[in-house]
């Protein structure tokens, strides 16, 4: 655990309450006037997940997958826009929920530092809190997103082996062989590397994402209409990404990947959905 010292950990409770109050002053004022239109950028409120609005759609989810997991391939039908983190939820973003009493869980962060680096070694059931803190602060419903609208926000309209094309390339994503300044060292800041064309950080690497969906095997009966899947291993919940812990092929944007529940790691985090009206 990473402990700060009482007056340091003091100071930095009053400077977060001061932004709660302006959160909540924000999301009033403003969250009926936003442009929810494709491509738009807002926040609810100053210490909110920055967020970007996603068209519908339709596209081939597994498409390009070499592995059973990642096989039916299959069409899905994303029928209305959804507003999804621009990054990965951060450890500032993380630590106003512990100051305003939301989460009772400060996450290690294995000595790579805090502020605009993903949160970490946060289990699901811990996930949930902050979501449900966050969805009651501002009066939004905010949630994991579904596998399959992770995988749709990820790809950004691409049918490729990466957002940005077929090849790896170098230094473009935070992953083992990617070849950046933090790969197989740790996790760099969010923002640290391109968007896709959704507007999407770090959806390649970095940290791996926790999603709604319970574990299968594979893609067989699976959702076509974007909704989180609730049969199957619910002990045991998606993940979608890959980290800078893992090679490149396991931030394949079909590679899926599994977690237990109630098991967090020093590679995992997440980022969130906001529902529209």
């Amino acid at each position: 655990m990473n402990i700060k010292p009482p007056i340091y950990r003091m100071l930095q409770n009053l400077a977060f309450l001061f932004i709660l109050v302006a959160c909540a002053n924000v999301e009033k004022a403003t969250a009926d006037d936003i442009d929810y239109s494709p491509g738009t950028v807002f926040q609810d409120c100053d210490y909110c997940p920055e967020l970007v609005v996603v068209p519908n759609g339709i596209y081939v989810m597994g498409l390009g997958g070499t592995t059973e997991a990642e096989n039916p391939r299959h069409r899905v039908t994303i029928r209305k826009p959804f507003a999804i983190g621009r990054y990965e939820v951060s450890f500032n973003e993380w630590e106003a929920c512990m100051t305003d009493g939301g989460c009772d869980h400060d996450p290690d962060d294995h000595k790579w530092g805090r502020g605009t680096r993903p949160v970490i070694n946060v289990k699901f059931g811990q996930v949930e809190k902050y979501l449900n803190w966050l969805s009651e602060a501002t009066g939004q419903t905010y949630r994991l997103p579904s596998e399959s609208e992770w995988e749709y926000a990820h790809r950004g309209g691409t049918t490729t082996t990466y957002p940005w094309g077929n090849e790896l390339g170098i230094n473009l994503a935070n992953c083992k062989d990617c070849k950046s300044m933090w790969s197989a060292k740790g996790t760099a800041p969010v923002g640290s590397f391109e968007a896709n064309a959704y507007g999407l950080f770090d959806t390649v690497g970095n940290a791996f994402e926790w999603t709604a969906d319970c574990w299968n095997p594979n893609h067989e009966n699976a959702p076509a209409d974007g909704s989180a899947r609730t049969d199957g291993d619910c002990k045991q919940r998606v993940m979608r990404g890959g980290s800078f812990y893992y090679f490149s092929k396991v931030a394949r944007s079909s590679y899926r990947a599994k977690n237990r529940k109630e098991v967090n790691s020093y590679w995992l985090g997440f980022r969130v959905v906001r529902e529209l009206p």
